[in-house]
């Protein structure tokens, strides 16, 4: 039986942060809920959950919202691909950070698990990358460049006391809404609809997807069990294109004529999407840098959070089917 506590979340639209308001409800906890907006069509909704009208970049709602719990788990990102001011990204993903550490500070909460992502390793040449392994290449991925910034500003205050757990998804996938920032979500969906007609080069490259639910449970177990200032990689199966769209019409029941276009073509194509938007203000499409990235596998381990803190994948063909379901019934 779980004993009710407290707990902040921040990012409570977010994928992964609505499915954790939700599971930490469920256990009985009462769920401090930060949002811009507090009639978001996407916040979780359970008798558990109180909402606080906040962003990570306001000192006094970070604050007012914490007040009286024992634990934080920061979600809160921008993860879009694109921005027209690119400093958004460092304000939300590195000083909003910062912002939720001192909060915690202040409200004597020392419990803080901190979601970050194996972006921060990005591309991988033959093995899987696990937590020790250095990055290869630049940050060409204001994303990845700033979210690897904010690890180094959370292992600051780690070394000042602060108890703050890493927690790394990979490409996460489920039963959740469809957003711009849920990319996985948003090839299935386009796929059943018959409007994803797209497969990447030769389509050989791999990436790693992690099922929504075992990432939840992992944040719970990093929770309960990581060390302060570790990483956790929290993944699943390294899957192809190829792969990835054969289990999809496999499972869904659909078998849709897809056309293999080489990546110097999607390069071109994304160099006009760039210029289109310098000249416009318009979001791109897809850009330079997410084009090179198709060229390279994305394979990450989650050994050291299996055998650590009890981490559980759940087989990719399993939770495809799964997330099929969900955006079929929604």
């Amino acid at each position: 039986m779980t004993t009710e506590q407290h707990v902040f979340v921040s990012g409570a639209s977010g994928f992964i942060g609505r499915s954790l308001c939700l599971e930490l409800a469920r256990r009985g906890h009462i769920v401090h809920a930060l949002c811009r907006n507090i009639t978001h069509p996407f916040l979780p909704q359970h008798n558990n959950i109180r909402f606080f009208r906040g962003d990570i970049l306001e000192k006094e709602t970070l604050s007012a919202a914490m007040e009286g719990c024992v634990q934080v788990y920061h979600t809160a990102a921008l993860a879009k691909m694109w921005c027209k001011n690119t400093d958004d990204f460092y304000q939300v993903n590195v000083t909003g950070t910062r912002h939720v550490l001192e909060a915690a500070v202040r409200q004597n909460i020392h419990r803080i698990v901190y979601t970050s992502t194996c972006g921060v390793w990005g591309p991988t040449v033959k093995y899987p990358m696990s937590e020790d392994d250095p990055r290869i290449g630049g940050f060409p991925i204001h994303y990845e460049r700033t979210k690897y910034l904010a690890e180094l500003e959370v292992r600051k205050w780690v070394q000042s006391g602060l108890d703050v757990v890493i927690v790394n998804p990979s490409r996460v996938y489920g039963e959740g809404p469809v957003t711009d920032s849920n990319t996985v979500s948003k090839m299935v969906s386009g796929y059943l609809k018959g409007r994803w007609r797209v497969i990447p080069g030769t389509g050989e490259n791999v990436a790693n997807y992690a099922f929504l639910d075992d990432v939840v449970q992992g944040h719970l177990k990093a929770m309960l069990h990581g060390e302060a200032g570790e990483r956790y990689i929290l993944g699943g199966e390294d899957i192809s294109f190829n792969q990835f769209f054969g289990a999809l019409a496999r499972l869904s029941g659909h078998k849709r004529r897809l056309f293999h276009v080489p990546v110097p073509v999607i390069k071109a194509y994304s160099r006009f999407e760039k210029l289109k938007s310098a000249l416009t203000g318009l979001p791109p499409h897809f850009l330079p840098e997410f084009a090179d990235r198709l060229n390279a596998d994305q394979k990450y381990s989650s050994t050291k959070a299996i055998t650590r803190l009890g981490y559980q994948i759940t087989p990719f063909a399993e939770g495809l089917k799964r997330t099929i379901e969900h955006i079929q019934n929604h």
